[in-house]
């Protein structure tokens, strides 16, 4: 009789843990749909359990421990078994954050499961595995989110791809372009962006560790290194690195270095559109509610309230990515602790909230075409200075037409008159340029280079590299 009942409750715990590892598997991107879901104490967890059941199966497997506890401990891989008031009671009598949630969670197995937990790990391993099971799902999230950034991009590029507007360098009209060929730098850079995190979440998924206090295996026995590959395979990660990277922190730097470049990407944007939005320029304006207030004493002001908010956040991601690059700089086999972990889930959920911000702005912009018009014509003309050397230039040489232009052009800004003007005043200029001509020449919508061209390939390139991600 005792025999059939441990069997049937061998069955029934072997579908229950198939099952909570179908339902629960850490290693799924869909288990979370926020980075503040990832990172919430009871889904760290839950992360925990998952990973110590895992452990076991693994052990199991090789005959390290009995199979039927690792169907128990699978089978009690749950949360609901590790209640978060009862493990911070145990956590005031221990001060272990690790024994104060086995003491809990362990008082739900039967048989005596419970002496086969955590069997020879030590809880370094268990926590940087579950950080790294954490940020590959933050990473997937945040690419998730970016790709949707990146399809707003797209249709904005693509809305204004023939907009004309002034392109301006050091702050200084410069020659004409289109928004769109603006809103195609934001993309190739925020793709370039999310190739950056593609490349760092390879890392991740190699940083699975199973090594032991002083990174050698001592306390896993003579198949510690079979130990960590099945550990690491049941949590759905890649082969793990063969060093103990426990002391170098490099792939968390990685990750933290690469969110801090994407808040300087979307710094830019926001700054940008900051000053496009400047009551001098109005060419963009973010759109908001009806309701929403600019000034309390100043009723007419629309202030910038996303792009401020995108340069915040490129001012606060740099500084605590410093803070994990520092826990780089370790002494010894493990001088690192787990404090810089709040640091990385910190980092993880303002770069979730950035992203959010710069979607809803980038999903919502109010483009102005006419003050875009109205702004390339500010200078008069002088803009086209370029397009009329080039013009002159085939009758009597491009130096020389450079300086008769830079002439011209200090005397229409004398004379307070436009450029045309000028030209049509200087005898050598007039003679070799004929009304029609300067028509043509000084139609700024119809110089705007290759500035539409380069939109078609940017969303092109884009386009391809979406079908492989």
């Amino acid at each position: 009789m005792r025999l059939f009942q441990l069997g049937q409750k061998f069955v029934t715990s072997l579908l229950v843990s198939l099952l909570a590892s179908a339902l629960a598997s850490p290693s799924l991107a869909t288990e979370h749909k926020t980075v503040k879901q990832v990172f919430d104490p009871q889904s760290k967890n839950q992360i925990v359990l998952d990973i110590e059941a895992a452990l076991a199966r693994t052990q199991a497997s090789q005959g390290i421990i009995p199979q039927w506890a690792a169907q128990e401990i699978s089978a009690n891989a749950d949360i609901r078994f590790a209640p978060i008031d009862e493990i911070a009671l145990e956590y005031k009598r221990v001060n272990h954050r690790m024994v104060a949630l086995l003491n809990v969670w362990t008082r739900s197995m039967d048989n005596g499961a419970g002496e086969f937990v955590h069997f020879g790990a030590t809880t370094v391993d268990i926590y940087d595995t579950a950080l790294i099971l954490q940020l590959k799902q933050a990473a997937l999230l945040l690419i998730k989110d970016l790709r949707e950034i990146e399809l707003s991009m797209i249709t904005l590029a693509k809305r204004h791809r023939d907009t004309p507007m002034i392109g301006r360098t050091l702050g200084q009209h410069a020659l004409p372009i289109t928004f769109g060929k603006k809103v195609s730098t934001w993309l190739g850079e925020n793709r370039r962006n999310i190739e950056r995190l593609q490349q760092v979440l390879a890392r991740l998924e190699r940083s699975g560790i199973l090594k032991g206090a002083v990174g050698t295996y001592l306390g896993l026995g003579d198949q510690g290194v079979a130990t960590e590959a099945g550990f690491v395979a049941e949590l759905g990660l890649q082969p793990a690195y063969a060093d103990d990277w426990h002391g170098s922190r490099d792939v968390l730097a990685e990750y933290a270095s690469v969110l801090g470049i994407i808040s300087k990407s979307f710094g830019r944007i926001g700054s940008e559109l900051f000053l496009l939005q400047m009551t001098d320029i109005g060419e963009t304006a973010e759109r908001l509610a009806g309701s929403v207030v600019g000034s309390s004493t100043m009723p007419h002001k629309k202030n910038p309230k996303k792009p401020d908010a995108l340069i915040h956040y490129s001012r606060v991601i740099p500084r605590l990515a410093e803070v994990v690059l520092d826990d780089m700089v370790n002494a010894f086999e493990r001088d690192s602790t787990s404090r810089t972990s709040t640091t990385l889930a910190d980092i993880s959920l303002q770069a979730e909230q950035m992203l959010a911000v710069a979607n809803d702005l980038i999903a919502n912009l109010d483009v102005n075409s006419v003050a875009m018009r109205a702004n390339i014509d500010k200078t008069n003309g002088l803009i086209m200075s370029q397009r009329a050397t080039f013009a002159l230039a085939a009758a009597i040489g491009k130096t020389t037409a450079n300086a008769l232009m830079h002439d011209i052009a200090v005397q229409a800004l004398k004379e307070n008159i436009s450029l045309r003007e000028a030209v049509e005043k200087d005898k050598t200029a007039s003679k070799h340029l004929s009304s029609d001509q300067l028509d043509l020449l000084f139609d700024p919508t119809t110089y705007i280079g290759l500035a539409a061209e380069q939109v078609d390939q940017v969303i092109d390139e884009v386009s391809a590299k979406r079908k492989t991600d």
